[in-house]
């Protein structure tokens, strides 16, 4: 009996013997840090936009370079700052200098505002947001920018038979047809990485805008939001600045062939 109360009280330790079954600890909630002076620079009609756009979603305080209606300038601004990497966005935060929109989305979330505009982990939403997130730049952005490129160079006869622009917003079309938005139920960082690449390519008639009605609707969800309308106001004072030429007419759709 004393050799079996000694290998109980041993596993008890161990959690094995207790009297009652232990309970995992309940995640602890973020707190948030306290932000350093966040400057964005801007290139109109760029992907900057995004962080304003997400500064203004979250009424935090920012400071915003850039040259009006002068995208040189506005450049020249930038490598003060970032001459290696010169790109649109570049953020600084405190002495931190940040690129690539999603890393700098999920930085400020992550640090100084975490939990919002982000489905809540443990949800059936959370991947999902994350994968747009993602899709957006990783995806999507370089197929319709290739497909563009493209067209300047020799006009396709038809689509390709691997993922195009139009085979992309059809994934985004179909998604939208069960979703009321990317982030799953509510908004979230995912719709403001995804309206970039959907604008370009239906701005630029890289698609016929016409054949997505849901991915319509969203964006007219989108630009009726208060704080879209305000980015529109600070980032885009006079509309669209240094706008590439759209093309004559989208590609050819139609039914597509295997990949070989």
């Amino acid at each position: 009996m004393k050799r079996l109360f000694l290998a109980c009280a041993a596993l008890t330790v161990l959690g094995a013997c207790a009297s009652t079954p232990a309970t995992s600890a309940a995640p602890a909630t973020p707190v948030a840090m306290t932000m350093p002076e966040l400057t964005i620079y801007h290139l109109e009609n760029r992907r900057s936009e995004r962080i304003v756009w997400l500064m203004e979603e979250l009424g935090m305080p920012y400071k915003l370079v850039f040259k009006r209606g002068d995208l040189a300038g506005s450049m020249a601004e930038i490598r003060k700052v970032n001459p290696g990497m010169p790109v649109a966005p570049t953020v600084t935060v405190g002495n931190e200098v940040l690129t690539e929109s999603g890393a700098i989305i999920e930085t400020i979330i992550n640090r100084y505002a975490p939990g919002r505009l982000t489905p809540p982990l443990e949800s059936a939403d959370y991947a999902q947001h994350l994968i747009w997130l993602h899709h957006a730049e990783g995806s999507l952005a370089g197929r319709v920018i290739a497909d563009y490129r493209v067209w300047m160079i020799a006009p396709p006869k038809e689509r390709s038979r691997l993922v195009d622009s139009e085979a992309e917003y059809q994934f985004a079309e179909d998604y939208l047809g069960k979703h009321p938005w990317f982030g799953g139920a509510e908004f979230s960082t995912a719709d403001i990485m995804m309206v970039f690449p959907l604008n370009f390519g239906m701005a630029l008639n890289i698609v016929d805008k016409t054949q997505f009605p849901n991915i319509n609707a969203w964006k007219a969800k989108i630009e009726q939001r208060p704080a879209y309308q305000r980015m529109l106001a600070k980032a885009r004072p006079d509309g669209m600045v240094g706008a590439l030429p759209a093309l004559p007419k989208h590609a050819p759709s139609g039914p597509r062939t295997p990949a070989n």
